[in-house]
């Protein structure tokens, strides 16, 4: 699964002014990560916000990543959901054959016990062959996928060959990468710390500012995976701040006033997202100046 090592970015959509679908900016955007250093992309993840896109908006967005990435660099598909029945038919009518593998949530909004978080994702993987990517996320979920029950998945299935760890917890992803099988993938979901869980012994991120910040957040995950602590840590430290700056009114409003500032794209979101302040695009630009 060397594919998945390094950096790779969650995908904003872009919007024009009127909230249809920039497609040049997204032309843009992916010729920009791969040009970039970017290792693999992420396509409908959250930051894509798949929530507020219609099933052909969604369909045209898969078509145009495929299109401009030219088979430059892996693709990796977000599937998930709260409706185990709904993901298993999604996954079974999506054509995977461009995507390297499934990036899937885990259930939001029900609050499934650690049993029910397991038996979910043991009806996805028993649905198909390609290799997914578990994703803990419960700032965004409501409930925390255990050490245990990540570790039992990985040791049980054959294609679950990854975890996107974003509890932001650096205890608890020290505990999964002590424990899974050999060669399973501890990916941070968190830009603060994939840092230190590189370090650790992760496998690199899946990025936002990353998105923004190509060159630098890659060549950071690239010294640390080669073990080179105090140039990666510059790195670090140079960037930490637009971390905080991208997130204080959420994703992807911070990301797309990044974008905006380096000419990609707009940063129109869909409500019920606002686009960022005029202070936090002032503080934005002012950091992309001074970097």
């Amino acid at each position: 699964m060397q594919q998945f090592l390094g950096t790779g970015v969650a995908l904003v959509t872009p919007f024009n002014e009127d909230k249809t679908i920039d497609f040049e900016g997204l032309e843009r955007l992916v010729n920009y990560q791969i040009e970039n250093g970017i290792n693999y992309l992420v396509v409908l993840g959250t930051t894509g916000e798949p929530a507020t896109l219609t099933q052909e908006e969604k369909e045209a967005v898969k078509a145009k990543i495929i299109e401009v990435n030219k088979d430059r660099l892996p693709l990796v598909i977000g599937i998930g959901g709260n409706n185990t029945t709904a993901v298993v038919e999604e996954i079974k009518s999506t054509d995977l054959s461009d995507f390297a593998g499934i990036l899937s949530v885990s259930p939001y909004y029900n609050k499934p016990t650690q049993e029910g978080i397991y038996q979910h994702f043991k009806t996805i993987a028993e649905t198909t062959d390609k290799p997914i990517i578990l994703y803990n996320v419960p700032g965004r979920t409501a409930s925390n996928m255990s050490t245990d029950v990540i570790v039992r998945l990985a040791n049980d299935f054959d294609n679950i060959i990854a975890v996107k760890e974003a509890k932001g917890d650096m205890v608890q992803a020290m505990k999964i990468i002590q424990n899974v099988p050999e060669g399973f993938l501890v990916i941070s979901g968190d830009d603060m710390i994939a840092l230190p869980m590189t370090l650790a012994g992760g496998a690199g991120v899946i990025s936002v500012i990353g998105e923004g910040l190509p060159k630098e957040f890659s060549k950071m995950i690239q010294l640390g995976l080669q073990g080179k602590v105090k140039e990666a840590y510059e790195l670090h430290y140079k960037v930490a701040d637009s971390i905080d700056l991208i997130f204080a009114e959420g994703n992807p409003a911070g990301i797309k006033a990044m974008l905006l500032k380096k000419g990609i794209c707009q940063d129109q979101v869909r409500l019920p997202l606002v686009k960022a302040s005029e202070e936090l695009q002032t503080e934005i630009s002012d950091f992309i100046d001074n970097l």
